[in-house]
């Protein structure tokens, strides 16, 4: 029965009863009316209040003179509201979205998702929204009622009407304090962070083992592949349950998908193998993956970097190397806290110490490529942009543990094969050189320095 009537709902709410409840929560957190919706709720209740408080109560009979209204002056004063209050949310909303979009353009197309999504701008956008609502509702209600004396209702007309000139004007200093490039690249760091620890480390930390258990070699070379039935982004996986079931059926899994790659129809996306392979029912499997038309943050960690990186990249060719380098500081923090908060290994084990997911392998390497890789590319030419970029690296050689440093070390000493086919200043070369060679002291690669200045040279 309620499959039925979700069927029968419009396509765009239909997908939302399909979604897992945290998937639910991130979609409506990434749409402009779902906040408002609940501010417009509320209103229809605030309308319904102050007419019981007018109507039944009669509280105008109570009230000062100087705050109740007779009819006339009370629809006056509501139609009045009506039309400023839908000028200035219009004006405001049709201002703020020209001036995102010439900013998406600038740095990044997700900036204008990651506005949307901030739970300030989706409160104040509700308080407009709820005024608008509840001043309009009142009216139609005016022009059908031959009261004579209001109070509750032109009072909280003047209220809704003051609190939404103050939020316009909080709106406005919200919007430009957000657009400012170290604020918005700090609150994508952070939410960043956010999906790490909430996501990630509290959900499969417990699994994760160092070591792999048992691996059931002997049903290795008759396992089995799942594959998928539409193409899109693998956006979640729900690992708990998946262990529980396989701890049932008695297999291992192993991910060919990471959260984030996209899969074509039939593309493989899980094997498995154990005493129990031949009794699986590999439907029940299906729906603990997420596959939707688009990649999400959910539980995707290079998502953030990748982000950041855009950023840097656009201040790059916008001639902007202040909004780089402060990118690039905070890439390198988040590289910092996911070292601290996931530990690298594919193996996810079960109560008993069992191994029964294996998951596409993810280092510190391929993370340091993904937040740096681009930002290298793009500054080739401009040496002095590359010697910030090791002198961060030398922040997280201190930082990080010593078996990150030839990684480090190792990424730093391949810049001079991007700048060794241009023409160097002899300034920028010195401080250059003199970065490496912290850099080298702090992961111990000294030796490799002297190399590194002759190939230079």
């Amino acid at each position: 029965m309620k499959e039925k009537l979700i069927n029968k709902l419009p396509i765009s709410m239909r997908k939302y009863f399909q979604m897992s409840e945290r998937q639910r929560k991130y979609e409506l957190q990434m749409t402009l009316w779902s906040m408002p919706l609940i501010y417009i709720t509320g209103s229809i209740l605030l309308v319904i209040i102050t007419i019981f408080l007018d109507l039944k109560l009669n509280i105008s009979q109570y009230a000062h003179p100087w705050f109740s209204a007779g009819g006339d002056a009370t629809q006056i004063l509501v139609s009045a509201l009506i039309g400023g209050i839908l000028t200035l949310s219009a004006f405001t909303l049709n201002s703020l979205l020209v001036v995102l979009t010439n900013f998406s353009a600038q740095f990044s197309p997700r900036m204008m998702f990651n506005f949307i999504a901030d739970k300030t701008t989706q409160h104040m956008l509700g308080i407009f929204h709820g005024s608008f609502i509840y001043v309009l509702v009142i009216f139609l209600f005016l022009t059908n009622n031959e009261n004579e004396f209001y109070s509750a209702i032109p009072i909280m007309a003047v209220i809704l009407a003051a609190l939404t000139i103050i939020i316009f004007i909080f709106f406005i200093n919200h919007a430009s304090s957000w657009m400012q490039v170290h604020n918005f690249t700090y609150s994508m760091k952070n939410t960043s962070k956010s999906t790490i620890k909430q996501s990630l480390k509290y959900e499969l930390e417990e699994h994760k083992g160092d070591e792999p258990g048992p691996l059931f070699e002997f049903y290795f070379n008759d396992k089995m592949t799942f594959t998928i039935n539409e193409p899109g982004y693998l956006q979640m996986i729900r690992y708990k349950e998946m262990i529980h079931e396989a701890d049932k059926d008695e297999i291992i899994i192993q991910l060919h998908k990471k959260v984030g790659d996209f899969s074509l129809k039939h593309n493989r996306l899980f094997s498995y193998w154990g005493p129990g392979q031949h009794k699986v029912d590999t439907e029940k499997y299906r729906q603990f993956f997420e596959i939707g038309h688009k990649k999400t943050e959910i539980q995707e960690m290079k998502m953030g970097i990748i982000k950041l990186s855009e950023i840097a990249v656009k201040a790059i060719g916008n001639s902007d190397p202040q909004t780089a380098l402060s990118t690039i500081h905070h890439i390198a923090d988040l590289i910092v806290s996911i070292e601290e908060d996931v530990t690298f290994t594919p193996y996810l084990l079960d109560s008993k110490k069992q191994t029964r997911i294996i998951m596409q392998p993810e280092d510190f390497e391929y993370f340091l490529n993904k937040g740096f890789g681009y930002i290298r590319q793009e500054s080739k030419g401009d040496l002095s942009l590359l010697t910030e970029l090791i002198e961060v690296l030398t922040m997280l050689a201190q930082s990080l543990s010593d078996d990150k440093h030839d990684a480090l070390w190792n990424f730093g000493s391949n810049t001079i094969d991007y700048i060794s086919q241009h023409f160097l200043y002899d300034l920028d070369k010195r401080y250059y050189l003199e970065t490496l060679q912290e850099l080298a002291l702090f992961t111990g690669h000294e030796m490799n320095y002297v190399d590194a200045v002759k190939k230079l040279q």
